[in-house]
């Protein structure tokens, strides 16, 4: 029998597919089996859809039309049940990951030359913070989607337990691990046993009797809410974030500044309403040249393009002090260097969150920090300083390992698909 793993993420995706218990993930953009989350809608030629690298491409060489990213993001929060104007008509955002889904089964279905219908589907731990019932209805969500995409059989896998079983096919001793899975949307933990005795099993549920998954935990923070922080922190006030008006001395709304540096409402900004009310702020702004960049975001629909070049610096930030931020394509020679500092600065707030959540996991198991033997970070914003010592602050005794950041959880879920088919 023949089953893939799908690992839908905010910012990236991969598919793999197993047949005869052997996996191995699907090439889905030219050879690379990895693709940035985004869908294009090209307005100039009628009904091209393109994703990935290719969508960005599109929308960066300013072709009309619309793109979509952080498409994940939606199935947790009250986005999940709006729409999208896309050349004149509403489209569900629903129906937009669902198209990307369908996409990216099509590429795994020519890997395999065959129909693929079963599907092991990565989740995080929590869609939503605290609400029980939305997180339930999310993977309901979720589920719908992929069988209108066609999988018939969908199980679903939480995302650490995948990344664990991939990390635990070169483990080879017995450990006890925190699994930290620092994603674009969500961050997610869990405490597990892994080791040469634990690879083999097919249930490695939370829920199993073996009892090697000992907690989780998860909380809504990820790598677009650093891109958020860094934007709000470094580019909007350029675009008069934190100005002032000149009647009453009141500061400049801030509502259109938080739409625009949020990766999946960045669309809903672009409304003739918001063009209008700028207009007036500009005539009334004690910085009106700040709040005309803002204008011309709005009225050139360049929010992706401020949302990239801020997600560029995060990138070099990880490794470096500095990083420019240049924005040219909205004014010749404007720029910007952020630093490391600034950064880490403006995500304190969640980078606090990721410890607490990281700890709590450990608590939950009942253990103390001094039990964990490894901490197996993956995910791309696990690169984030910041971030990886936070983690580490929740367990500092234990050893420090790494794998396939952006592909470990894609490689865990075709695993087990090859297991549980």
């Amino acid at each position: 029998m023949i089953a893939c793993g799908l690992d839908f993420g905010t910012s990236n995706s991969a598919i793999g597919v197993a047949r005869d218990k052997t996996a191995a993930l699907a090439p889905i953009e030219a050879s690379s089996t990895l693709m940035p989350s985004a869908v294009f809608f090209d307005y100039e030629t009628k009904g091209r859809v393109l994703f990935g690298n290719e969508a960005i491409a599109a929308y960066v060489g300013q072709t009309e039309g619309r793109l979509m990213r952080a498409l994940k993001s939606i199935l947790g929060s009250p986005l999940i049940n709006e729409e999208t104007s896309l050349g004149g008509r509403k489209v569900p955002l629903t129906e937009v990951v669902e198209i990307f889904v369908r996409h990216l089964k099509h590429k795994a279905e020519a890997f395999a030359g065959q129909e693929i219908t079963s599907v092991v589907h990565g989740r995080p731990v929590r869609f939503v913070d605290d609400d029980d019932r939305a997180d339930a209805r999310a993977q309901e969500v979720l589920e719908a989607i992929a069988r209108r995409a066609g999988f018939r059989d969908v199980a679903f896998v939480y995302e650490p337990i995948a990344a664990a079983h991939h990390y635990e096919q070169t483990v080879q001793g017995e450990e006890l691990a925190l699994i930290a899975d620092i994603g674009g949307g969500t961050s997610d933990f869990s405490i597990i046993r892994v080791g040469p005795r634990h690879r083999e099993r097919a249930d490695r549920s939370p829920a199993d009797r073996n009892r090697d998954v000992l907690a989780t935990a998860g909380v809504r923070v990820g790598g677009t809410d650093f891109d958020t922080a860094l934007n709000l922190a470094a580019v909007m006030p350029l675009l008069g974030l934190g100005t002032q008006l000149v009647e009453k001395n009141l500061p400049m709304p801030n509502a259109l500044y938080h739409e625009l540096a949020t990766w999946p409402t960045i669309n809903f900004a672009y409304t003739y309403r918001n063009e209008r009310a700028l207009a007036e702020l500009v005539s009334l702004a004690c910085e009106p040249a700040k709040v005309a960049r803002l204008r011309a975001v709005v009225r050139q629909r360049l929010g992706h393009r401020l949302a990239f070049a801020v997600e560029d610096a995060k990138i070099v930030l990880s490794a470096e002090e500095r990083a420019a931020v240049p924005l040219s394509f909205l004014e010749a020679g404007l720029a910007i260097t952020a630093t490391r500092v600034d950064f880490d600065r403006a995500i304190e707030a969640r980078t606090d969150r990721l410890y607490k959540a990281a700890s709590d996991c450990i608590a939950a198991a009942g253990l103390g920090p001094a039990a964990i033997d490894t901490i197996f970070l993956t995910g791309g914003s696990s690169r984030v300083p910041a971030v990886r010592a936070a983690i580490v602050r929740a367990a500092p005794s234990a050893r420090l390992a790494r794998g396939s950041d952006l592909l470990s959880v894609a490689l865990g879920l075709a695993q087990m698909a090859g297991t549980m088919s």
